[in-house]
């Protein structure tokens, strides 16, 4: 499949102890201020994490993705057969995010190589990191990975790891004493993969540089880095969805620091010469079109679940979710595409 449209993600920005999937003390980094976790707006949007991954095994037993992992990561009982258009759905997002995460992950022949990173916002049970990982050897790629979902969605994928071995040879985790897990059954670190219990909310409140640092201390900020959001972002408010992306472009991963022409070269030490920011990239995939016939069927059928799309009508077209990435920064390489160009031309 060509895709001579696909950005260049490296370019869209400017300019515990440790032992065997053993617990470790302490509350996980989403036990603060999760009292809205109870709301049933919440285990309305938690719950559709078993929609992506029932129509992930229904995609891979009608052969439209080849992906071992899904069975492992699907609740028991759930699975259903899609109708084709769902099924075509999630093969066109599934193969479209990987090829922008594989354009990410292998370097140009401009680029030596070098150790990159991925932040997934919302991944539930996603399988792309263990996908990622098994041909990692053969492909050569480096990378840390980090996920981040409310609690007791990351509970759940941190118990079917704990008890599927596939997965935990994926990981490693056979052959690394480097990982944790945290008491609550909710948090796991090692190496190479993070995941991180949190209310991405928390993120757009305005807490103190040392909480906000605190979130994701695992991250490294020195790194090139992309942010993935596959139909998250969609379901905040776009106060606080403009504010997850912000916490990321402008606190943790700063633009480059503006200089005061007035200071004297004597104030520069070699630590604080260097004013190129790490480069960071952002893919989002969401719908859009909530007025044309498709979308408001869509936006009606999902209303009768209790589904609200908070974002979808601010950020509406193609042309307004380029300038949403151009408001947060990434002022070159932005581009857009919808699901019938993906479909025809990728």
């Amino acid at each position: 499949m060509s895709a001579p449209q696909i950005p260049n993600l490296n370019t869209l920005r400017r300019g515990g102890g440790r032992g065997r999937l053993r617990g470790r003390g302490g509350a996980s980094a989403g036990s603060d201020g999760h009292g809205s976790l109870n709301s049933g707006k919440d285990r309305v949007v938690q719950g559709t994490d078993n929609d992506a991954s029932v129509s992930r095994l229904s995609a891979v037993n009608l052969g439209y993705l080849d992906d071992p992992f899904a069975r492992a990561l699907t609740p028991l009982g759930l699975e259903t057969r899609r109708l084709p258009i769902i099924n075509r759905g999630t093969y066109v997002r599934s193969i479209a995010i990987d090829a922008l995460v594989s354009r990410f992950l292998e370097p140009s022949i401009h680029q030596d190589k070098t150790k990159k990173q991925i932040i997934s916002l919302g991944a539930g049970s996603d399988t792309r990191v263990f996908r990622l990982l098994a041909s990692r050897q053969n492909r050569q790629l480096d990378f840390i990975y980090h996920e981040i979902d409310f609690p007791v969605n990351t509970a759940a994928k941190v118990k079917a790891i704990r008890s599927t071995p596939l997965l935990q040879q994926t990981l490693g985790i056979e052959r690394s004493e480097e990982v944790t897990i945290s008491e609550a059954g909710d948090e796991l670190h090692s190496p190479s993969y993070h995941i991180h219990p949190l209310d991405l909310r928390n993120l757009a409140r305005g807490t103190s540089p040392e909480e906000q640092v605190g979130y994701l201390k695992e991250v490294d900020t020195n790194i090139p880095t992309l942010l993935i959001s596959e139909c998250c972002l969609v379901y905040l408010s776009p106060s606080e969805a403009d504010g997850v992306v912000d916490y990321f472009t402008r606190k943790l991963f700063p633009p480059t620091p503006v200089v005061d022409a007035d200071e004297t070269e004597s104030k520069t030490t070699p630590e604080t010469t260097s004013t190129i920011p790490t480069p960071l990239g952002l893919i989002i995939y969401e719908p859009i079109r909530p007025e044309d016939p498709f979308g408001r069927t869509m936006i009606s059928n999902l209303a009768t679940r209790g589904i609200h799309l908070q974002t979808v009508h601010k950020y509406a077209s193609l042309d307004t979710q380029q300038k949403r990435l151009r408001d947060h920064g990434f002022e070159t390489g932005q581009s857009a595409a919808d699901v019938d160009f993906l479909w025809e031309r990728w």
